[in-house]
Formats: structure tokens, C-alpha cells, sequence
């Protein structure tokens, strides 16, 4: 290898560094942005679950829908509210486990 040869590739190894170093920072640029935006996401939804828990504190209890009084009606009255036999009477008033899984979801 000569002189010429060897200050060539002296050449392209300092432009590869350079190069190298460029990509450097730029990855150390992305990386402060993304660690800014973490912090303010992390306050957010400190903030945020701050908030749904001063909600939840002040929401009362549920209470059954309409058409849920509408179906323990219907059962009560001897009829089935399942989907498997919607409408008919229950014999003897027993109980459907059908039904009765129906009625006692949350």
C-alpha cells in the first residue's frame, strides 16, 4: 500500500467517524425528545387516573337497567327470559339456570 493508498483510506475512515458521529447525535436527539414526550405522558396519566378515581368516588352506585326490571318481571311472572326459550312458560315455576345466568350478569 503507498502513500496515496493509505491517506485514501485515512480519508474514508474519517469521513465513516464523522459520518458515524452525525448519526450519533442524532439518535441522542431522538432519544431527549422521546424521553421528554415520556414524562409528559407519564403526568398525564397521573393526572388522568387522578381524575377518574375522584369520578369513580363520586358516581353512584349502579342501579339495574329498565330493561333488566323489565325481565326479572317476566321471569317472576313464570315465564322464560333465556335465549334458548324465550317467551315460554316455565313449568311449575321451576327455576332456569339459563335464565337465572341471564338475569344475575353484571
Amino acid at each position: 500500500m503507498d502513500k496515496n493508498e493509505l491517506f485514501a483510506a485515512f480519508d474514508d475512515v474519517s469521513n465513516n467517524l464523522m459520518e458515524n458521529f452525525a448519526q450519533v447525535e442524532l439518535m441522542k436527539k431522538k432519544m431527549q425528545e422521546i424521553m421528554e414526550e415520556n414524562s409528559q405522558l407519564r403526568l398525564e396519566n397521573a393526572k388522568l387516573r387522578e381524575r377518574l378515581s375522584d369520578v369513580d368516588e363520586k358516581m353512584p352506585a349502579k342501579s339495574f337497567s329498565q330493561g333488566r326490571e323489565n325481565l326479572e318481571s317476566i321471569y317472576e311472572d313464570g315465564f322464560h327470559v333465556c335465549n334458548n326459550d324465550y317467551g315460554k312458560r316455565r313449568d311449575n315455576n321451576e327455576d332456569c339456570l339459563f335464565c337465572m345466568e341471564l338475569l344475575n350478569r353484571e
